[in-house]
């Protein structure tokens, strides 16, 4: 960008007027603004270069040996210097476009009594069982919530009585011109209210507003989930004009001993002995609803799993049932008596050359590998 003449990098003719190339400037600035880009440095390096095209195109002195001789001829020229234009009507540019980010002229700006110290929506948070999800219950919370103090109608001063700020002038912003950038931040002395306590108001010490605690029995659905959320109208905290915001209750579902939940499903993990795997035997497993019974496949194998269909959890917004998933984990013996040794033994040799699929698979790698020496 920094290669485009000033007239190219405000996308406009070089035969535009003044406020043609205005208007283009506080649409490019208000797009590259380090406020609406934060942490990108290639934006800000645009808004750069938008200042200094406007700087020089705005004040018909520059701009005229601009058109002469580019940028090299402002070089030594009274490039850095402004004229009429100068940092004021950048100033004032700036706080038009800082009014459409709430702060600016008055004009735009509300009564700042009118305003809240706090936001009026409240969020808490809540911790469910994992059979507490899964089926839904009743639950009785006790929050606090912030209620506008009556004595001073919510702003925090004696009799309501407000100072315009003097860091500010009631405005809520400061501006702060650096070379030939104009920067904007919420005002340090009043955050940004534009107005400050004359006196604190006793009854709640100036904070505007006063904590009042309440009890409330909400019904959580069946198959809530963690951080899904649940609104209670019209239990937040109270205004200054008496409207009530709402309470959000945010839920972390703690893990169950045995069933593991992904989603709406809910997995199992099924302890097999390996001779059960061998035969095919079935058996009796939980579920959320009472006992099934697991048919496992003759040569069932660590890890397969078996789907039971609708054995899940229901799903929040009612779109059906999830699945149970029961994960088979299979186990061998750690010690083997000289019995069983024997017993294997002539189970394996019942199976004949079944029972030795590695001999064809090794015996021909094997003769590869001597082949490799010889």
């Amino acid at each position: 960008m920094e290669n485009l003449s000033y007239y190219e990098i405000l996308e406009v003719s070089q035969t535009s007027d003044k406020e043609t190339i205005k208007k283009a400037y506080r649409s490019m600035a208000k797009k590259y603004h380090p406020d609406k880009n934060a942490g990108d440095a290639d934006a800000e390096h645009k808004f750069k270069l938008c200042n200094e095209a406007y700087q020089c195109l705005s004040d018909d002195k520059q701009r005229s040996i601009y058109d002469r001789y580019g940028k090299e001829g402002l070089q030594g020229r009274g490039g850095s210097s402004r004229q009429s234009g100068g940092f004021d009507d950048l100033g004032s540019i700036f706080e038009e476009m800082f009014s459409g980010f709430g702060g600016g002229n008055s004009r735009r700006r509300k009564n700042p009594a009118d305003a809240d110290k706090y936001q009026l929506d409240m969020n808490i948070d809540m911790y469910l069982s994992f059979h507490e999800a899964a089926f839904g219950c009743e639950k009785e919370i006790e929050f606090n919530y912030k209620d506008s103090c009556k004595d001073c109608k919510g702003t925090g001063a004696k009799d309501a009585k407000l100072s315009t700020c003097q860091q500010c002038k009631g405005q809520g912003q400061v501006y702060m011109k650096q070379g030939f950038m104009t920067f904007s931040q919420t005002c340090p002395i009043c955050n940004g209210a534009g107005s400050s306590p004359a006196e604190k108001c006793e009854s709640c010490n100036g904070d505007g507003y006063k904590k009042e605690r309440e009890k409330v029995t909400i019904k959580v659905p069946a198959g809530i989930d963690s951080e899904n959320r649940l609104r209670v109208s019209a239990k937040g905290n109270i205004s200054k004009r008496g409207t009530r915001g709402d309470l959000y209750v945010t839920f972390t579902v703690t893990p169950d001993k045995h069933f593991i939940r992904n989603g709406n499903d809910v997995y199992i993990e099924i302890p097999v002995f390996f001779t059960q795997a061998i035969t095919g035997e079935s058996l009796t497993i939980p579920s959320l609803t009472g006992e099934l019974e697991l048919k496992l496949e003759i040569g069932t194998k660590d890890k397969q799993h078996f789907t039971f269909r609708g054995e899940g959890i229901a799903d929040v917004h009612g779109h059906g049932k999830g699945n149970l998933i029961a994960q088979v984990n299979l186990t061998y013996p750690k010690k083997l008596n000289s019995e069983q040794k024997e017993l294997l033994a002539k189970l394996q040799d019942s199976f004949g050359v079944e029972s030795k699929p590695h001999e064809s698979v090794l015996d021909s790698a094997i003769d590869v590998m001597k082949g490799w020496f010889k």
